[in-house]
Order: structure tokens, then C-alpha cells, then sequence
């Protein structure tokens, strides 16, 4: 196709979400590859409404790289992705990339809720990029946007050959990512890569970010007061990852990477809960918690704080609750492969040491998530 690249297209899931933007802004800016989005609407039309205003944040501009996107209307939960014979067979005749990174990451759901998003999701994508393996020019590669915490429970080191090593699940989302990824290594002749990143947070140089979950809830609950003692293990390791290494590191692999799994993770730069404690305590002028073993916090400690609490320090709290148990982990995820193939081409992770403090600044500049800033917008902020 004149002026798009001969490898042939790229069909994207989660373009709409944080870390599946930031990879579509990878693949604009930096190749020339045709992207189909697939994007949950009733139309294309629909479709590519609800990419606008990624594309927005992300560029500057709703509009920008016209001709190299292509919003289709899809559904991962739906029978055939909710796609017609049309689009299918376009997809198919164009596409030799699958880049499926599109999940359910809430920790609220029913097992049944979130395997119907993380795996039978997943299995959909599977027979599409099965489809186009046959079609066109073949399939290149199926890359799954996996995490580092299908580990679940594991004590020790873990490697990126590890899969299945007998560990439990903390929730949902961890056992279901889990199968996920069981299920796209069982397909043969898949030529699959597996990326799984940790905690994704913002920007290193911005702090931008358009997902105030995980790690931020925690934080914002610790700044209104809500954690005057945590359960938790001071040495337990903390491995944070900015999304700019995420999506640099993804894009790289998934261009240039061989089909194997690579833990984009900060490894042996991990912070610790002490660490992370006394950085959050700096930052907010806040004397640090006490911490409490975790089987004590949850007998004792935490029945009594809901009950002094009101307010917001108490619904803070409560909501903070499916975060306690990654305060006293045991694992630490080993990204030699990751490293051994990202060092040389120049993609490095750092401390979020680093970057912590900028994180919380972008943090307080966007109101939690309540003020919109794009990403072009809070690099602007950060340079001034």
C-alpha cells in the first residue's frame, strides 16, 4: 500500500486506555505502519469518537496522523469481536501484527466477570490473529500485553520462562491474566511475545499519566489521612515502572523482539514499602504510619481504624482495602531478557526515585484525575 510500511498493518485492542495509547503513539510517531483500533462502539463512526480525545491528549490534536489510524467497532466480550464479514476480512487480508492489550485491571470484579473481559477476550483475539495468519501476507506476531503479577503468591524470584510455578491469586485480575496467558501459550504455531509490565505509573520527565488507579489510589488515600498504620512488610519490594519505559520497551520488542516473554518491570531497581513509605511522607509533609503485621492489621487494627475514621479519611480506607495485600509481597520479578535485548537500543529503566516527586506533582496539577490535562499539555508544565 503506497506509503505505509511493506510489513503490512497493526490491529490494536486498548487503544482508548492508558498503556494501549501510549503504544499507538509509538507505532504514529516512529513508523509508518496503517493501525486498525479496535474500539468498543456501536459504529466505526462511534469508534472513532471515543479515540479523539486519546488522540488529544496524547498529540495535541484529535486529528493528528490522519490516514494512519483506523477506528473499527469491536467488542473482546462479544461472539467474532462484534465484527461483520467486512471487517474481518480486512482485518485479515491487512494485518500481520496483533497487539492485544486491551483488559478489565479492576480488582472488583466476579472471577465469571473478569474472565469474560481477560480471557475469553483474549481467546476471541487469538482466532482472529489465527485468521489472518492465513490470509494476506501471514500473521508476524500476536503480542499480549500481559503483567508481572501472574505471579500471584510466588515467594522468590521470578523468572520470565515461569509461568505456572503453584502460586495462588490475590484476586480476579491476577487469576484471570493468568489463564490469559496460559491460553495463548497452548496455541500452536501462534508466534507469540508476552509482555508483562508491573505497577505502570506516569511519565518520568511529566509525571503525566491518565490512570489515577493502583498505586495513586493509595497514595491520594495516605494524603488525606486515611493510613495512620498500614499492614504491612517494610523490605516487602515495590516494583513501579513509568509508562514511557512501558510503551518504548513494548514497541521495540514488538518490532524488533523475538517471540518470547519479557518483564517490563524496574527488577533490580525496585523500591521497597519503607522506601516508598518515607518518599509518600516527604512529599505530603506526613509523619509515617505505623505498620502492623498483616494477619494483626486485619484482626485488629483495621475494625478499629473504620470505626474512629469518618468522612473521607474512612471511605479512603475502605476503597484502599484490595491494595493491602501487595504491601508485604515476597517476589521479585528477574527482567534479564527484558534488559539483554532493551539496554543495546537504548531503552533503560530508572528508580522511581527518580521521579516520584514529579509523579505527585502532575498527581496535584490534575486533581486526581478530576481536571483533564493531556500529555503535551503536562510536559509543557514540567518544562516550565
Amino acid at each position: 500500500m503506497p506509503g505505509f510500511d511493506s510489513r503490512g498493518a497493526v490491529l490494536l485492542t486498548g487503544a482508548t486506555g492508558f498503556v494501549g495509547m501510549e503504544l499507538l503513539a509509538r507505532f504514529l510517531e516512529r513508523g509508518s505502519r496503517r493501525v486498525y483500533a479496535l474500539v468498543r462502539a456501536s459504529d466505526d463512526e462511534e469508534a472513532a469518537a471515543r479515540l479523539r480525545p486519546g488522540m488529544a491528549s496524547v498529540f495535541g490534536d484529535p486529528d493528528a496522523h490522519p490516514g494512519r489510524v483506523l477506528a473499527v467497532a469491536g467488542d473482546i466480550e462479544r461472539p467474532g469481536l462484534g465484527l461483520d464479514r467486512q471487517h474481518v476480512d480486512r482485518i485479515a487480508d491487512e494485518v500481520t501484527t496483533v497487539v492485544h492489550c486491551a483488559a478489565s485491571v479492576s480488582f472488583g470484579l466476579t472471577l465469571e466477570e473478569a474472565r469474560s473481559v481477560n480471557v475469553d477476550g483474549t481467546r476471541r483475539m487469538v482466532e482472529l490473529a489465527e485468521r489472518c495468519a492465513v490470509r494476506g501476507d501471514g500473521l508476524e506476531r500476536f503480542s499480549y500485553v500481559s503483567t508481572a503479577y501472574v505471579a500471584g503468591t510466588h515467594r522468590g524470584t521470578f523468572r520470565e520462562d515461569q509461568l505456572d510455578v503453584g502460586q495462588g491469586f490475590r484476586n480476579p485480575y491476577e487469576r484471570t491474566k493468568f489463564e490469559a496467558e496460559r491460553l495463548v501459550r497452548s496455541r500452536d504455531g501462534l508466534p507469540a511475545q508476552i509482555l508483562r509490565p508491573s505497577i505502570v505509573v506516569g511519565e518520568r520527565d511529566s509525571g503525566w499519566t491518565s490512570s489515577f488507579n493502583v498505586l495513586y489510589a493509595p497514595l491520594r488515600a495516605f494524603s488525606r489521612g486515611a493510613f495512620p498504620a498500614v499492614p504491612a512488610r517494610r523490605r516487602s519490594p515495590v516494583d513501579i515502572v513509568p509508562v514511557d519505559y512501558v510503551a518504548d520497551a513494548g514497541y521495540e520488542l514488538i518490532e524488533h523482539g523475538p517471540d518470547e516473554t519479557f518483564h517490563l518491570v524496574a527488577g533490580r531497581d525496585a523500591t521497597n514499602v519503607a522506601r516508598l513509605m518515607e518518599l509518600a511522607c516527604g512529599h505530603f509533609d506526613r509523619p509515617p504510619p505505623r505498620v502492623f503485621p498483616p494477619g494483626l492489621y486485619r484482626r485488629v487494627v483495621h475494625p478499629l481504624l473504620l470505626r474512629r475514621l469518618s468522612g473521607v479519611p474512612r471511605e479512603a480506607l475502605r476503597r484502599s482495602e484490595v491494595y493491602f495485600p501487595y504491601f508485604s509481597m515476597r517476589v521479585r520479578y528477574d527482567d534479564s531478557r527484558a534488559r539483554e535485548r532493551l539496554e543495546p537500543a537504548g531503552v533503560r529503566m530508572t528508580p522511581v526515585e527518580d521521579y516520584f516527586d514529579r509523579l505527585l506533582d502532575f498527581a496535584h496539577a490534575a486533581r486526581w484525575g478530576r481536571r483533564r490535562l493531556g500529555r503535551i499539555e503536562a510536559r509543557r508544565l514540567a518544562a516550565a
